[in-house]
């Protein structure tokens, strides 16, 4: 009977494959291990809550406000009802596609209420247009804008300042809350169409801060840019 002859290459390569099918068989054991810690804490959270099992959608990612709601930003994961937030989806379709009204963070279960369904309805006057602009608290008088107040805009750049619409109104902001509560955030402005695309513009290339001047400043600004119109007038006047 022929015996067979084990080099020291096959010997290393034989070594090697005890070693990889026990690695494999510790990586099996672990994630077995961690599956039922996972289902022993479930078990508790039902013993300790109650209450049925249902699937909803989570968040893999976070989701910034103001961003659309993608096929991969979501997953179905089970969860403990009476744990639920108020108005949580449980099926995919009720969230894709659906703009999100504040930021919703990776493993928080999707609830209707974060996509301002309560109040999607906004009013514009008449003769304007509305805009949303993002923000950020330091750029938005510490997060304290809220609908119904009016503000100027300004847009400042590497090399300079300018305001850019002065007195225009908010009408509504991502905040659930009385302010602009998120460094994610985003102010929607009743301004005049022709604003609009400078509005754009600034957004896409410059910082935008928004000031809220008291009444008496408004009233003093208002009355210097009288008198620059006068000036100009006159201006006019003598050079005809």
């Amino acid at each position: 009977m022929a015996k067979i002859k084990i080099t020291k290459r096959n010997r290393s390569m034989l070594i090697g494959l005890i070693c990889g099918l026990g690695c494999a068989l510790c990586v099996g054991l672990y994630a077995m291990q961690v599956d039922q810690q996972a289902r022993i804490a479930q078990a508790e959270m039902l013993a300790k809550y109650g209450g049925d099992q249902i699937d909803v959608c989570v968040a893999k990612r976070d989701i910034r406000a103001g961003q659309i709601i993608s096929e991969s930003d979501i997953e179905t994961k089970t969860w403990i009802a009476t744990l639920l937030p108020q108005n949580a989806i449980t099926d995919r379709k009720d969230a894709i596609g659906k703009q999100v009204g504040s930021t919703i963070l990776a493993g928080e279960v999707l609830s209707s209420l974060r996509f301002g369904t309560e109040s999607s309805d906004i009013e514009v006057p008449d003769g304007l247009s509305a805009i949303s602009v993002p923000t950020q608290d330091v750029q938005a008088v510490g997060g304290a804008l809220k609908p119904g107040m009016c503000v100027d805009v300004y847009a400042t750049g590497a090399n300079s300042t300018s305001r850019i619409a002065t007195s225009v109104s908010i009408i509504a902001t991502s905040s659930t809350g009385e302010g602009v509560a998120s460094q994610n955030a985003w102010i929607t402005l009743a301004v005049s169409p022709a604003k609009v695309e400078e509005l754009v513009s600034a957004a896409q290339n410059l910082q935008i801060y928004f000031v809220l001047p008291s009444e008496a400043a408004r009233a003093t600004d208002g009355d210097e840019a009288d008198d620059r119109a006068r000036s100009s007038e006159e201006d006019g006047r003598d050079g005809d």
